[in-house]
């Protein structure tokens, strides 16, 4: 099979398309011949040297694909070959193939194409648990989303439309707060022309946002907390801007606040498959629709151009997810 392969730690151009051998599916696992595969920021951060693969993972880049059913392990039961699906996995998604733990693999959902079913595992995954199971949102709260254009930032408005909340989103240019409010934000904040808490602020009567969701990490951890309402939970799921930060103890105590992180890619199977299953009973009876929740696609580039694609990536300029296809 053509597998994208990291050459050596760099730039995009170390991204070369290499023969491998076709995966074995282990007992519980599903071997899938793969459409699409998302691209994701962490795909960046480990061709980067910045993100070392979890024991046990392949080494090829790629943590979300769609594609059908080529072979079962001996121990899989419910699937049969030539299912289409979309599968969240811990690795080995730039590839033709790729080989999933059964319990990490969704049906596709109808009326979804194989390049819109590969939007959804990651961001989505990440999105419903950090926001719904996490954070615990509820109808009719307040909830800052930084990154709001982003995969994970757009999915994570539309969660909250879904859960009757309101959504705040922030993002770095006037096409990407527009980009928000079509994804069903009620504001949408430049962050290089507005202060948030201010806005923040202002949108809640002075109240507060009840959750904020934040990747950027320790440049905002104090600002974020200023955002807070009493009761407030901050979840952090990324590092963009800095991995530590001050904690102010008694701005923590007195709005008696809730502070978690997660991390998706290092948990267990029986942990995925956990979060896989709240999504097939909470979020895909709303996908055929198309509404609340629908794909958002940036750009797509074929496989052998992934070095393309994390071009695109870096800039900073895409909205929505990035691609990639087989075929």
């Amino acid at each position: 099979m053509i597998a994208i392969e990291i050459s050596s730690f760099g730039g995009p151009d170390v991204l070369r398309p290499v023969n491998r051998p076709k995966p074995v599916p282990g007992a519980n696992e599903i071997l899938i011949a793969v459409k699409a595969a998302g691209v994701a920021r962490a795909d960046t951060l480990q061709r980067q040297g910045k993100y070392p693969v979890p024991a046990g993972a392949s080494d090829i880049p790629g943590l979300d694909l769609s594609g059908v059913i080529e072979t079962l392990g001996t121990d899989v039961q419910g699937w049969a070959v030539g299912d289409a699906v979309c599968a969240l996995t811990s690795g080995g998604g730039y590839a033709e193939f790729c080989s999933v733990p059964a319990p990490q693999v969704l049906p596709m959902p109808a009326g979804w194409s194989f390049a819109e079913a590969a939007t959804l595992p990651q961001n989505l995954f990440t999105a419903y648990d950090n926001v719904i199971t996490r954070a615990r949102l509820q109808a009719g709260e307040t909830i800052l989303i930084h990154g709001g254009a982003s995969g994970v930032g757009y999915l994570a408005i539309m969660l909250s439309r879904a859960w009757k909340a309101q959504a705040i989103a922030t993002a770095g240019s006037t096409a990407k707060c527009e980009a928000c409010l079509g994804f069903g934000a009620s504001a949408a904040i430049n962050y290089k022309e507005l202060d948030f808490i201010e806005e923040c602020r202002r949108i809640t009567q002075g109240r507060g946002v009840d959750v904020v969701l934040d990747m950027v990490g320790g440049a905002y951890f104090e600002r974020n907390m200023e955002a807070l309402a009493i009761e407030g939970r901050l979840g952090v799921i990324a590092t963009q801007k800095g991995g530590s930060a001050q904690i102010d103890l008694k701005k923590l105590m007195s709005k008696r606040a809730t502070v978690f992180g997660s991390m998706l890619r290092p948990r267990t199977v029986e942990e995925k498959g956990s979060v896989a299953r709240a999504i097939f009973r909470d979020v895909w009876p709303l996908l055929p629709a198309k509404s609340p929740i629908w794909p958002v696609i940036d750009t797509t580039f074929p496989l052998e151009q992934a070095n393309f694609a994390h071009i695109r990536m870096e800039s900073g300029g895409h909205i929505g997810k990035i691609v990639l296809l087989t075929a």
